[in-house]
């Protein structure tokens, strides 16, 4: 990647000199692309705008609207020994409330399909239509499925539905080949969206998460990018449903009837958020590489929404052990 030593202009006013060292680039949308990594020693980077004033220096974040942090945020209350990394955000405010190793870079597992939800929202329409193709059953032993076969048709309002209720690793290779034409391209629609909204730690590979070396994100990116889906009331809608029955059609337009449930232990009653808090909804991931992921959308008794990321658990109970506590955090 690239980095521009060039001032991309100097502006002085009221005795202020304004140092901008990378010019986001602006799309249609009116959002920022920064092509810059994450640098959080460096002033030349995105994470890091520079302002000069009377030969004192102040750092500013990159994004005014967004939590940024560049170390751990500790508190004393909860104990993330068996997590690899961990972050509590309030949206609200702006404000990281808690945060371990937000930057190392992890396998996400299915926390992946958050972003494959978010560019499906974009660039698709809920009504078009989705044709599996026999590349739906090349998934990895014991990967989770709905049974897709090769001619299956379905919305893609459907497919959304059972890629974030259930988890199906089927249905993100039928939702990227339909958006993106392969797998490969949409992976490559991936990484620009990550680009674009500052995740500049992270590297997709496929639509699913399932193992790849070169698959991986941080605790920090994906907060970015389930802060970029929750702008979607669809995704929102779709991420609190706890059941979904729908019908879909084979090749020979025979219905086919297919009835899932959600991943998510507070939504199964498995686990209890604390008082004052309500699960909105998230998504789960696993595998053997990254262990235990999870990403919530809560809010408090006041309404205010947050977003809490825990990755590579050591196990499901203390998944949500961990999460209840950092969630408890919020009342604090």
């Amino acid at each position: 990647m690239r980095i521009t030593n060039k001032f991309s202009f100097i502006l002085k006013k009221t005795g202020i000199i304004l140092l901008v060292l990378a010019l986001p680039l602006m799309n249609g949308c009116g959002m920022s692309r920064y092509d810059m990594s994450y640098e959080v020693n460096s002033d030349v980077s995105s994470f890091r705008i520079v302002n000069i004033e009377e030969e004192s220096r102040n750092t500013e974040p990159f994004a005014a609207n967004l939590c940024v942090v560049s170390s751990d945020v500790n508190i004393s209350n909860v104990n993330m020994s068996k997590a690899s990394g961990a972050g509590l955000f309030d949206l609200n405010d702006k404000e990281t409330l808690y945060a371990k190793n937000v930057h190392e870079k992890l396998y996400p597992a299915s926390l992946t399909k958050i972003m494959t939800a978010l560019i499906a929202l974009k660039y698709g329409s809920m009504d078009m239509t989705l044709t599996a193709s026999a590349n739906v059953a090349n998934l990895e032993s014991g990967a989770q499925a709905c049974g897709l076969k090769e001619g299956d048709q379905m919305t893609l309002d459907q497919a959304l539905h059972i890629l974030l209720i259930y988890s199906a690793n089927d249905v993100a290779v039928m939702i990227a080949e339909g958006i993106g034409g392969s797998v490969e391209e949409f992976a490559d629609m991936m990484n620009e969206e990550a680009l674009e909204i500052g995740a500049t730690n992270t590297h997709f590979v496929n639509p699913h998460g399932l193992s790849d070396d070169n698959h991986y994100t941080t605790v920090y990116d994906m907060y970015l990018i389930t802060n970029a889906a929750v702008q979607y009331e669809r995704f929102n809608e779709i991420i609190r449903t706890t059941e979904y029955s729908t019908v879909y059609y084979d090749k020979n337009g025979n219905s086919k009837e297919l009835n899932v449930n959600s991943t998510n232990y507070y939504f199964q009653g498995q686990a209890q958020a604390p008082a004052g808090i309500t699960v909105l909804g998230g998504k789960t991931g696993t595998t053997n590489a990254a262990g235990h992921c999870l990403v919530l959308v809560s809010r408090d008794t006041s309404g205010n929404p947050y977003i809490s990321v825990i990755m590579r658990a050591e196990s499901r109970e203390d998944l949500y052990s961990q999460m209840s506590d950092l969630l408890d955090e919020i009342n604090n």
